[in-house]
């Protein structure tokens, strides 16, 4: 084997297909790149059970997932605040496919069984989904606001202050809307003003102004395109609270959750909040 193909050179046309690289004086591109040895280190068990290390990848891959959609969101608001349409829909359509992919990954804990659970849940102590902080930023950005879960986080100060700056901050849709009143659509000025802290609920106004964009659904209408992109981002969304309180169904019934909540009874409620209620209400007028 020649020099020029061992190290990745452009092998000669006589010489056949170049050979990949195979020697580095330090760790590979590929592992400074991805740091797999960092993710090695970080799957670290508290218990010797079988099931705990799936429990726990999983868990790591869905925050994982939920840094990807907090920055898919948050490029499309800032495309949307320079009238780019199309960079804020190309961000949104991807955080679609982010999102299926979140969804998937609760097939790696469909065999948890309650006897599994059991074998690691005491020695997660207090630890809980409910203290994802990623997980609130996706819930601000999509509109479900609450003050009460950034309190849990005031022991680190720098993610408190920014997840109260998430809270007071404009949602996703709060971005769609000043965007649509920019086009001269009719979004009322109490919409455009409202409490950016609070969720809320349809408005007759917006939930007239979506109908009518949806009343003509024209070839390359672009706002048709949004509302339906929004739409496929909330429905994944809803997917995949339903799919997470069907896991706790499953694997450990309706017992109080590790972090002191009530476990499957405030999942449901949690999920039963709508994403972009709007969107889903025009439906109804049309």
């Amino acid at each position: 084997m020649s020099t020029r193909r061992l190290h990745g050179a452009a092998a000669h046309p006589d010489e056949g297909p170049a050979e990949p690289i195979v020697e580095f004086a330090e760790a590979t591109p590929y592992e400074q790149y991805v740091g797999v040895r960092q993710l090695q280190a970080l799957v670290r068990t508290v218990t010797d059970h079988p099931a705990e290390p799936s429990f726990l990848v999983v868990t790591q891959v869905m925050e994982l997932w939920f840094i990807l959609l907090r920055r898919e969101w948050e490029l499309a608001q800032r495309r949307l605040r320079v009238d780019d349409l199309d960079g804020a829909i190309a961000a949104i359509q991807r955080s679609v496919h982010h999102l299926r992919s979140l969804n998937a990954s609760w097939g790696s804990l469909l065999w948890l069984t309650p006897s599994e659970f059991n074998g690691f849940r005491d020695q997660l102590g207090e630890a809980s989904g409910f203290q994802s902080y990623e997980y609130r930023h996706v819930e601000f950005l999509l509109g479900l606001k609450a003050e009460s879960v950034v309190r849990p986080h005031k022991g680190l100060p720098a993610v408190h202050a920014d997840l109260e700056r998430a809270l007071a901050a404009p949602s996703l849709e709060d971005d769609v809307l000043a965007y649509l009143a920019r086009r001269g659509l009719a979004v009322p000025d109490d919409v455009l003003t409202r409490d950016r802290t609070e969720t809320h609920d349809a408005h007759p106004a917006v939930t007239e102004l979506w109908a009518e964009i949806y009343r003509d659904p024209r070839p390359g209408d672009e706002l048709f395109v949004l509302g339906e992109a929004l739409t496929d981002v909330a429905e994944e969304f809803t997917t995949w609270r339903q799919r997470h309180v069907t896991a706790v169904r499953r694997s450990m019934g309706a017992k109080p959750g590790t972090g002191g909540s009530a476990g499957l009874a405030w999942l449901e409620r949690s999920a039963a909040r709508v994403v972009f209620p709007d969107l889903w209400a025009a439906r109804t007028v049309i």
